[in-house]
């Protein structure tokens, strides 16, 4: 049986607020097979954002255990923590991030920088990436010359360029109009069947859930439900 690529066990955050703390997330187990795509939803500070970034490993659990591609994130160095994200995990944010001196060319490539590969390799990963997310005639432009929705797709470009078996979006919608959304959705799953990557949003968008294949509802750090949900057709954009 394949290895889950995210696990965790009664994963706890606790951050201190004075002489107070706050329970972010409160013995939280989860378990996601490579090729999910699935959804945190609840409401703000359920601890949607706290368990991507503890994925992600951003963040280290209070107490409990993460297990990414099989590593313990607890027993990892900083510099582990940072190659595993490298090599194994994507980041959709709803602000872009793109460089702004950069062209597109140069925001998808800035991944591969940082994993060494050689230019020719480098390219031919940068424009397929492109040509996933139908921007390869866009490669010399620049973020400012861009729409809203181009911009996103430049990101999710960014995110899969190293074929990451983890795709974290953290409300990769939420900046976007109806249209827009529903095109990026539409890749992002495409993506999903065709790379079998693993994709973890924090949504409150409805237009989200309706794409997700599970839904599990937070609420005050708990899981309050996991639903595996039947494939619906593709809602049409809005018009």
């Amino acid at each position: 049986m394949a290895q889950p690529v995210i696990q965790t066990i009664d994963l706890t955050k606790i951050y201190p607020m004075g002489e107070h703390h706050i329970t972010a997330l409160n013995r939280v187990s989860l378990t996601f097979e490579r090729g999910q795509f699935a959804g945190l939803v609840g409401p703000s500070g359920s601890g949607k954002t706290t368990f991507l970034n503890l994925i992600g490993t951003l963040d280290t659990p209070t107490s409990g255990q993460a297990i990414i591609m099989g590593a313990e994130i607890s027993a990892l160095t900083p510099l582990q923590a940072a190659e595993l994200r490298r090599r194994h995990i994507g980041f959709i944010f709803q602000t872009f991030n793109l460089f702004p001196v950069y062209t597109v060319y140069e925001n998808v490539e800035f991944p591969l920088l940082l994993l060494g590969l050689p230019p020719a390799e480098r390219r031919l990963r940068v424009m397929e990436a492109l040509e996933w997310v139908r921007l390869a005639e866009r490669a010399r432009s620049r973020p400012t010359q861009l729409s809203g929705g181009q911009s996103q797709r430049v990101a999710i470009a960014r995110a899969i360029v190293k074929k990451p078996a983890i795709i974290i979006a953290d409300e990769p919608t939420a900046n976007l109009d109806a249209e827009n959304s529903f095109n990026i959705l539409d890749i992002m799953l495409e993506l999903n069947r065709e790379l079998s990557i693993t994709f973890l949003f924090a949504t409150h968008d409805e237009k989200v859930i309706r794409y997700l294949r599970r839904k599990i509802t937070l609420f005050d750090g708990r899981v309050a439900k996991d639903e595996l949900l039947e494939p619906a057709s593709t809602p049409p954009p809005a018009t």
